[in-house]
């Protein structure tokens, strides 16, 4: 079985997942975090890889590679970046059910006159 066969599987899984959950508001979030997961995956795997932590078999890779990593291994933080926040959304408590933030009003002045003193020698 190749890396390609088991993405093609993964990300199936993620699109049915990102469907069942509903689709977000807005891509332009998702777009920033699926980069920025790309760019540390890319540079993270070539160092692993490079430090030899681990490796893959050439028969199992498509053969593109980015830096040291195969295009393989950008399947996985492709699909966290869109399914998680979508599990994010759907696991959140609804909004009724949440502590109001507290305010940030002050109290109104008290209009009472403070009570008399008790001491002996106060007029």
């Amino acid at each position: 079985m190749t890396y390609a066969l088991v993405d093609v599987v993964f990300l199936s899984l993620a699109c049915v997942a990102l469907a069942c959950l509903g689709l977000p508001a807005s891509w332009r979030p998702l777009f920033a975090a699926g980069t920025a997961l790309m760019a540390l995956t890319a540079v993270f795997d070539s160092v692993m890889i490079g430090l030899g932590l681990f490796g893959y078999r050439a028969s199992t890779l498509s053969g593109i590679f980015v830096g040291l990593a195969p295009v393989e291994d950008f399947a996985y933080p492709l699909a966290a970046a869109v399914v998680l926040p979508a599990l994010w959304r759907r696991l959140r408590p609804a909004p009724s059910t949440r502590r109001p933030a507290p305010s940030t009003r002050r109290p109104a002045p008290s209009t009472r006159k403070p009570a008399p003193s008790s001491r002996k020698g106060d007029a």
